[in-house]
């Protein structure tokens, strides 16, 4: 069966989209007033017209890769809803307009608030972050979770449109007395072998240096911090050595908290921001911010 999309039913499409936000059938009538029968009559409607499985019935409800292009459309068509209503002045135009976008970590805590910062404040937006690894931001894009991402891939997600940022420099560092004690000798076999603070079990930095030095992983000794700043605030501490952000590890390293076992290698990850192909002044205008800001703080 083959459907074009100006023949998908708009009230369907957005059941859809209220089903998966809400988790529930039942969550989703109570939030688009209607019986949970009219809801279920509805996507399996839209189901039965795209001719594709679109939701996994599970607690939550999750949408099938199928199902998250059109939750994708969806969340698009409401974006492009509010932007003409800002345009005719219309009821709610004064209302801040929302743009979520996913972002890694290490932006966060370096470049990327204050980016935002320059974005113009007419029309009013909100911004809602997601922090995610950037080897995982384009999937929040992907299923339509976000409208925009700071991502490490160069490959666009279907619908968006890509452009590079620059490179956000990683170095390795460790405090003093900890490089002393573990890191005296050949760096291979020492970064091999001491423990490592790691930011997650996706946080792939210290084990692709210790790989990219010739050997085969770091420690089996980890500590997990989960935070940019917690995660420099380890190191410095003398809980192990780690992979931290240039812009972090500068002043800690002209204070002497921190020392560079192996002065000169670096650690650079290429970031792109991607974001839904819209002609959307206020996400156009987020995006050259971003840009902006990219280009002041990352290499290039």
């Amino acid at each position: 069966m083959t459907t074009a999309l100006d023949d998908l039913p708009l009230d369907q499409v957005r059941t859809l989209l209220a089903v998966v936000d809400e988790g529930t059938f039942d969550a989703a009538a109570a939030a688009l007033h209607v019986t949970p029968s009219a809801v279920s009559q509805r996507v399996k409607a839209l189901e039965q017209r795209t001719g594709r499985v679109l939701l996994l019935r599970t607690k939550p409800v999750r949408p099938t890769p199928s199902g998250a292009v059109l939750v994708r459309l969806a969340r698009q068509v409401a974006w492009l809803a509010r932007d003409a209503h800002a345009e005719l002045g219309l009821s709610g135009a004064g209302e801040p307009v929302r743009v979520s976008v996913a972002v890694n970590a290490d932006s966060l805590a370096t470049w990327f608030l204050a980016a935002l910062t320059r974005v113009p404040r007419d029309p009013p937006l909100c911004f809602e972050l997601r922090r995610e690894d950037e080897t995982h931001t384009a999937a929040l894009l992907r299923e339509g979770l976000v409208m925009a991402a700071v991502t490490s891939s160069p490959d666009a997600v279907p619908g968006c449109s890509v452009r590079p940022l620059g490179r956000m420099r990683y170095l390795p560092v460790a405090a003093p007395e900890f490089a002393a004690r573990y890191l005296g000798g050949p760096l291979r076999e020492a970064l091999g072998a001491a423990p490592v603070v790691t930011f997650d079990r996706r946080d792939d930095l210290q084990d692709g240096l210790v790989r990219r030095l010739g050997g085969a992983a770091a420690s089996a000794a980890r500590h997990y911090v989960p935070t940019s700043e917690g995660f420099v605030e380890a190191v410095a501490a003398g809980l192990g050595w780690g992979v931290v952000p240039e812009p972090q590890a500068a002043p800690l390293l002209r204070a002497g908290r921190l020392t560079e076992p192996a002065p000169g290698t670096t650690v650079d990850v290429p970031l792109y921001w991607q974001q839904w192909k819209l002609d959307s002044p206020a996400l156009a205008a987020v995006a050259e911010a971003v840009a902006a800001g990219a280009a002041r703080s990352l290499r290039q």
